[in-house]
Order: C-alpha cells, then structure tokens, then sequence
C-alpha cells in the first residue's frame, strides 16, 4: 500500500527542520556561551508550546512514575546533547556535527539489543553497525587524532557531539519504556524542565561585566528564535503528527536525510566545504544505518 503524500511532506518538513538546527546554532554559539543558548531556545518552545496546549485544552501527565520518566528525558533528551552538541560547534562545522549525529540510529540498535525486549543485535544489525563504526573512525580520522599531542580541540569537540548522539540514543529507550501520556503536553513539560534545569548553568556562564558582554547581532538573536520556534517547538509538534500517522519505523528514514541537509545548509550559507572524509564516511554511515534497518 502506498504512503500519502502528506507523510512524505511531514518527513521531509521536518529533515529541513532539524537539519537547519546545525547551522543556525553554529551561528548562535559564535556569540554566546551554549548555556545561553540552550535555555533560551528552550524557553522560547516550551512557552509556545505550553501555550499551544492550554489552548487545546490537552490533558496534563498524571502519576510520579510518568512524571520521572519525563525528567530523565529531559536531561538525556534534551538538555545535556543540546549542550554537548552547542559546545562543539564552536569548533566544527554545522555540517559534520549533522554527520555525526547520523550515528545515532546506530548506537540505539547496540543498547536496545541490552535493554529492549525483542531488539537483539541479530547478523543483519550487526554488520550495519560495523558498516556506520568504520565510518565514525573514517570522519573523525588521523587530523583529528594527531591533535591529541596539542590542543585536541577538533577531536573533543567531534566527541562532544557524538556524546549528545549517545545521549539521543539514551533517550529512545527512556521514550520507549515511558508511560502513555498526551504527547503536546508532555513534549511542553519536557521543554520546560530542560529549560529550568539549564537555566542555572546559564546563569553562571553569563558575563560578569555587563558592560563588556558583546551585543548580540540580529542573526544571533533570528537564529535563538528560529531554533526555538521552529527546531524545537514546531520539529516536536511535526515529530509526534508524524508519529501518530505513519509510525516510528517510516520515521526512521529522517535519518538519511537530516545529514544531508545540514551538509548542504552548511554549503549553500556558511560556506562550509565538507572534507573528502566527510562525505565517504557520511556515505558509510548512511549504509550502515539502511543496512541495519533493511527488511529480510
């Protein structure tokens, strides 16, 4: 049977979403520390959508244990890969942190293969993973590696982002163990309590002398409300419509597509010339991922 045309367009709407994040955040870190820039743009989803959702009128999550589960995901899904992430685009492009963020399918087969019921590391999934791995070690690469002597700047910051594609890995296994809940307004909830538990952080990064703090530049300020607006609040209300619509294995497929785009992105407005490594390991690390999802 056929797919609509309308999962498609939802699919592709929100590769563009999310892979737009890479670069305008390599914009906003450019003139703000990541704290900053994480609880702002979560500040600004969670109140569009907590708005959103009292004017739906949707029920609120009830219960401790679905109310824990949301504060672990918005620690692991949230806040920690949001500033790992951030971190490390202050020292590499938007689009190889889009490519290294392609890994993650793939650690969520090795921990589900521990941790979910039925998702064993079977041959197929085994040699995709191998398949991707090679081309971890193929992106990060011996420029990166041979920095170990000296600042090794460029290696930690390519580990800061694969630590939030762990963290992202960490929280679909959260996600999938989590009570039901109305996904709206557990989507605010989550948002809000990244925001408030990132908020302090925030804080403690912000200039002490007010009078030496850089005024922020009007892309920095367009790319804080863009990530918050759109990335986050309006990717989580296309994610879950999604979701609901044509399932989580349909959405699997962002996957090939949001590395893509933040290649691109990075290309056609900031310039950025991805490496030959870069696009033979995003062409390993896409494989990998198809092969470890393909039907039998």
């Amino acid at each position: 049977m056929a797919r609509p045309a309308s999962h498609w367009l939802l699919l592709v709407a929100l590769a563009i979403v999310w892979g737009s994040s890479f670069a305008l955040t390599r914009i906003a870190v450019a003139e703000m520390t990541p704290a900053m820039l994480v609880a702002g743009r979560n500040a600004i989803a969670a109140a569009g959508l907590l708005l959103l959702v009292w004017g739906l009128r949707r029920a609120w999550p009830r219960g401790p244990r679905v109310w824990g589960f949301m504060l672990a995901i918005a620690v692991v899904g949230n806040m920690m890969p949001f500033l790992l992430i951030s971190w490390g685009q202050q020292r590499i492009d938007s689009g190889l942190a889009g490519i290294l963020m392609a890994v993650m399918p793939l650690l969520t087969l090795v921990l589900a293969h521990f941790l979910v019921s039925g998702e064993r590391m079977v041959p197929r999934r085994l040699v995709g993973f191998l398949i991707g791995f090679a081309g971890v070690l193929l992106l990060i690469g011996p420029t990166a590696l041979r920095e170990l002597g000296g600042r090794g700047e460029t290696l930690l910051a390519q580990l800061a982002v694969l630590g939030g594609a762990v963290c992202y890995a960490v929280n679909a296994i959260v996600s999938r163990h989590k009570p039901a809940s109305d996904p709206w307004s557990t989507s605010a909830l989550v948002l809000a309590m990244a925001w408030l538990l990132t908020l302090p952080l925030a804080v403690i990064t912000w200039p002490i002398d007010t009078s030496a703090m850089p005024v922020l530049s009007p892309a920095a300020l367009w790319a804080v409300a863009v990530l918050g607006l759109i990335c986050t609040a309006l990717g989580s209300v296309i994610y879950f419509t999604l979701v609901a619509a044509a399932g989580p294995t349909f959405l699997s497929m962002i996957n090939y597509l949001i590395p893509l785009w933040a290649v691109l992105i990075g290309a056609l407005f900031l310039g950025e010339r991805p490496e030959w490594n870069h696009l033979i390991a995003m062409g390993l690390i896409l494989a990998g991922v198809a092969w470890s999802q393909r039907r039998v």
